[in-house]
């Protein structure tokens, strides 16, 4: 079958370069439409339940609207994990399904759900989040005015920035965060409601039944209908004062005689400040799930621009945050890494080759093999990324193409027949057909596994995988069609094959060493176990984590106050943050503002203690207080660390959503705790983190806050009210009063505003002022509230969080200068042995060490896999055991480089390493086959096994060296680039280059002992 494809090749060279014209044309074509981003998605189909209930405490909110949803939503199809937050006025519940559910199949079940749930009168609709991901916040900019109010900006953005945004197309939503929301407030004085005898409930049913439209259908005159329509909506402020709410002694009572209309806001849930200057309105573009984050920021710039034109003077738009800065710097590295690496891979091989003809046409391959590979990109839907792209080894690529055409050159140098060109390159090729695509098979068979890794790892490598395969499938069809084609035509008789000096130089010493090993066999295949069981035991000592840290160019502290805090007080603390780092890095921030709470649209449910401050960073070389990322979080942890009253936990806003997306917290390590009782779930969090802190390496260690919120009590006496005849529905009425009581709608013009009945603000001054306001009894007494009702303040829930039902608080800690596999493990025996539980509660361990955990279990499956895949081919190749055993020898020595290459630079083992490994795997093995495959050879022409294994080692030494040496050095750009993203590359990069070394050395000199030590002649 091969020798009629290479045969074919050969006889019709212009048909085969014809089609690789115009395979050459389609991968043009793809690459010019592949999309590009930083990285894959790893983010899980989720969808957000967002309800709103104004009025409720947070243990209202999970009693009456939590609890009765997370029901209503268990049990769907798919559903593989339910997350829930309820806070004062909110309720969100995330519902996590398994990968491979369509997210609108899942949004439509659950909605389907959630119509079928009845909540409680005053409740809001729940709603669904936005259709995005973790990766979905791509876009964020600043609006700015010197002379509009924060409530004019607030609107200014949400009716006219807003609606231009979200024109554009993958949109998925673009949020307000910050400024006051517009309302028309009307201000209830009670002693004024006294005088004229009326209720609360007198003033809020005058002005929802005054304030309205209505239609009268249509009137038919002289053949004309004429639409009715009843006019009452109030449309100012006039216009509401003027609204009757009764009759007293026969004259009419307006609203403007109980009350004052004025524009007010609605009760804040969240601020943004930026630069130091005071607060802002901040906007966020969300990236609808599968669209391309590069494409779409670059548009959201673009119509940016455009709405400047449209706004008033003096307000001004300007963008903070923009993915694409991410994505043009790793695809920069992307590039340096691909560009850097083939020129390496081209240089071993003139260097070694020795022929400018047959270095281009191996050289050659590379682009070819790498069009075809952006047309199954293209059709398999794989942008171009970090991690598809970034991981690319030309060497690997080219070592099929470099055995064939070492080997003709060869053939062509040492014919003596007379026979034609194409018959010695026909030959030759035949010669090494079966070696060079049973390797390429292998290499590309060892990346099937990566295919079953499932959850964030599968997400991140599977496109890796894909495009790897992709391209040494190209390459293993150009060895057999399009290089001996080539190759035929390029390469000339007796030209090209003369020994390079480098060469003839590492053949000399190749042949004196060899010697030396063939007479001292037991020592060297003592040393050579000896380094790997020395191997062996050294790869349990490196330490583990999931991914390595990718650094995004851009830090966020999460800042955690005292539960309680006004949002004024975190307002102002966030300014002087900013400030205060503003002054002490000014070379190394671009930008910096604060987010403080909650925005419009909740997807990031935040209580007003809590606040992100977001810092771009400059580029690097313009920093002066550190060289790397690493050195300048940890300059800017030391520098705010003496602030007091705030924690702080330090990460980036990628890294931050996908850890609260995926796992729902925001560090490294999440210890949980599950169990019922507030207090002792506080008091044991406490326990655990004082554990924690005392484990090596740990950083920020923070307690989720539950508790310590004060509450004000208004609890109704039913013997009070009953004595009175003073229904609860009317003490309750005031008690909504004190916040706002939404009674309608404003509209102006296309814009609409809602209107609410609040109490004067000398009732809300204190608990005092609360209790004596008024209210009137059934007799038209008028008592005091603290009469009806029993008026404290007490310390509640600020935040309840829970999953699947149950009530959890977080210990959360970053891992720093250590592994998070072994800080995992000393944390699991220190807790275990320090902290006590009591029945009912359990700790469970999350973050990037659930990842871990479950990328190792899946491992444990796939590496198996990988290595009897191997063993298999490489049986169906010789047909003998023993020949596949001992070809087989290379993967634990390349094993070793991988584990050595990883303890000289202080690099853990990781999910990166891992698949080094599995790569590793396969290619170690090529330089094996050709060697064998020419022992094999010479033993069947009658050689002595000593003399084949001698002819052998020496005639192949050059492409063995070859094959490890570029496969080796075109991953060296990768474990040495400090660019974006290269921290995630590395220990890839480092485990295949160690790796690679140590295999060629065991090929070189190992192989032939295991020959000569234990081979036979068949």
């Amino acid at each position: 079958m091969l020798g009629r494809i290479i045969d074919f090749s050969l006889e019709h060279r212009a048909v085969v370069l014809v089609v690789t014209l115009g395979l050459v044309v389609s991968g043009v074509v793809s690459f010019s439409r592949l999309p590009f981003d930083a990285f894959p998605d790893t983010t899980p189909v989720q969808v957000q339940v967002n309800t709103t209930a104004s009025s409720l405490a947070p243990l209202e909110v999970e009693r009456q609207i939590t609890f009765p949803l997370e029901q209503a939503v268990s049990g769907l199809p798919g559903l593989a994990e339910v997350r829930s937050v309820s806070k004062f006025g909110f309720s969100q519940i995330t519902a996590i399904f398994e990968d491979g559910i369509d997210v609108y199949l899942a949004r439509q079940v659950l909605t389907e759900r959630l119509q079928s749930t009845s909540l409680p009168a005053g409740v809001g609709r729940p709603s669904l989040g936005p259709v995005s991901t973790g990766l979905g916040e791509v876009f964020q900019y600043i609006v700015r005015s010197e002379s509009l109010s924060p409530t004019e900006l607030r609107t200014l953005h949400h009716w006219v920035v807003r609606p231009q945004m979200l024109q554009v197309p993958g949109v998925a939503e673009i949020n307000t965060w910050g400024g006051f929301e517009k309302q028309y407030h009307v201000i209830i004085d009670p002693d004024r409601l006294v005088k004229y005898e009326l209720t609360l409930d007198d003033v809020a049913t005058a002005l929802e039944k005054n304030n309205a439209n209505a239609s009268g259908g249509f009137l038919e005159q002289g053949g004309e209908a004429q639409l009715v329509q009843g006019i009452g909506l109030a449309t100012s402020i006039e216009e509401i004062d003027s609204i009757i709410v009764a009759a007293y002694e026969g004259v009419p009572v307006f609203v403007g005689d109980v009350a004052s209309v004025e524009i007010g806001h609605e009760l804040r849930r969240g601020a943004v400040t930026a630069g130091g200057e005071g607060e802002v309105v901040l906007g966020l573009g969300f990236m609808l799930m599968g669209e391309n984050s590069r494409a779409l920021t670059a548009r959201l710039e673009a119509r940016l621009a455009e709405v400047r034109t449209s706004l008033p003077a003096g307000v001004t738009l300007e963008p903070v945050y923009s993915r694409t800065a991410l994505v043009d710097s790793v695809l920069e590295t992307v590039r340096n890494n691909l560009l850097e690496g083939a020129l390496l891979v081209i240089a071993v091989l003139f260097v070694f080759l020795g022929n400018f003809r047959a270095g281009l046409i191996v050289a050659s391959a590379i682009p070819l093999s790498m069009l075809f590979a952006f047309s199954g990109m293209l059709r398999f839907g794989i942008a171009g990324s970090l991690m598809s792209l970034g991981a690319i080894d030309f060497g690997l690529i080219v070592d099929s193409s470099v055995i064939m055409v070492e080997n003709a050159s060869r053939h062509l140098s040492e014919d003596r027949s007379g026979r034609s060109v194409k018959a010695i390159v026909r030959d030759a090729a035949l010669e090494v057909r079966r070696p060079t695509m049973f390797g390429e098979l292998i290499i590309a068979i060892v990346y099937l596994p990566i295919l079953a890794l499932e959850g964030v790892e599968g997400k991140m490598f599977r496109p890796m995988a894909l495009t790897v395969i992709f391209a040494l499938a190209a390459s293993m069809v150009l060895s057999l069609t399009v290089i001996p084609a080539l190759a035929s035509l390029v390469l000339k008789r007796g030209q090209g094959h003369r020994d390079t000096a480098v060469v003839r130089w590492l053949k000399r010493g190749y042949e004196r060493a060899l010697q030396v090993v063939l007479r001292r066999r037991e020592i060297v295949l003592g040393v050579a176990l000896l380094l790997v069981g020395n191997a062996a035991f050294l790869g349990t000592q490196l330490g583990s984590e999931f991914l390595p840290r990718l650094r995004e160019m851009a830090v966020v502290v999460n800042t955690v106050r005292l539960a309680g805090v006004s949002l004024d007080e975190s307002v102002r603390y966030g300014t002087e943050i900013e400030r205060y780092l503003l002054k002490e890095f000014p070379d190394e921030i671009d930008h910096v503002w604060t987010r403080t709470g909650s925005a419009e649209v909740a997807t990031d449910p935040m209580g007003l203690e809590l606040s992100d401050v977001f810092i771009t960073l400059s580029p690097r070389d313009e920093w002066r207080r550190a060289e790397t990322e690493d050195e300048l979080v940890l300059a800017m942890s030391e520098t705010l660390e003496g602030l007091p009253g705030m924690r702080m936990v330090f990460t980036q806003p990628i890294e931050m959503r996908m850890n609260e997306m995926i796992a729902g917290i925001r560090a490294d390590v999440g210890i949980k705790l599950f169990g019922d009782d507030f207090d002792i779930l506080e008091a044991k969090a406490r326990s655990i983190a004082t554990v924690v802190e005392s484990i090596r390496g740990a950083a920020d260690v923070t307690i989720e806050q539950i508790t310590g919120q004060p509450v004000l009590r208004i609890e109704i006496d039913r013997q009070a009210i009953a004595r009175f005849g003073v229904p609860a529905e009317r003490v309750l009425g005031v008690v909504e009063s004190l916040g706002t009581r939404k009674v309608g709608e404003i509209v102006e013009g296309q814009r609409r505003f809602d209107l609410a009945v609040r109490l004067d603000e000398r009732y809300r001054a204190d608990p005092e002022a609360v209790g004596r306001i008024l209210v009137t009894t059934a007799k038209g007494e008028r008592l005091p509230l603290r009469r009806l009702a029993k008026i404290h303040v007490v310390e509640g829930p600020s935040t309840i969080n829970r999953e699947w039902a149950k009530r959890r608080v977080t210990v959360q800690a970053n891992v720093r200068d250590r592994d998070v596999g072994s800080f995992v493990e000393a944390l699991r025996a220190a807790i275990d042995t320090e902290v006590t539980l009591p029945p009912g509660y359990y700790v469970r361990y999350g973050g990037q060490f659930e990842n871990l955990e479950r990328a190792r279990l899946r491992l444990m499956v796939v590496v198996p896999i990988a290595l009897l895949s191997i063993f298999a081919l490489l049986y169906f190749t010789y047909g003998r055991i023993s020949d596949a055993l001992r070809v087989f020898t290379g993967v634990p020595f390349a094993a070793v480089g991988g584990v050595f290459a990883l303890w000289m630079r202080g690099l853990p083992f990781s999910i990166s390493a891992a698949v080094g490994f599995i790569a590793l795997s396969g290619v170690a093995v090529l330089g094996d086959m050709v060697l064998a495959s020419r022992i094999r050879q010479l033993v069947d022409r009658g050689a002595s096994m000593i003399d084949a294994v001698r002819e052998a080692a020496i005639s192949r030494m050059r492409p063995v060296l070859m094959t490890g040496l570029v496969a080796a050095i075109g991953f060296v750009p990768m474990a040495l680039n400090t660019g974006v993203g290269a921290e995630v590359q590395r220990p890839l990069a480092t485990v295949v280059i160690g790796g690679m070394l140590t295999a060629t050395l065991g090929t070189l000199f190992v192989m032939p002992l295991l020959y000569t030590l234990i081979g036979r002649r068949r």
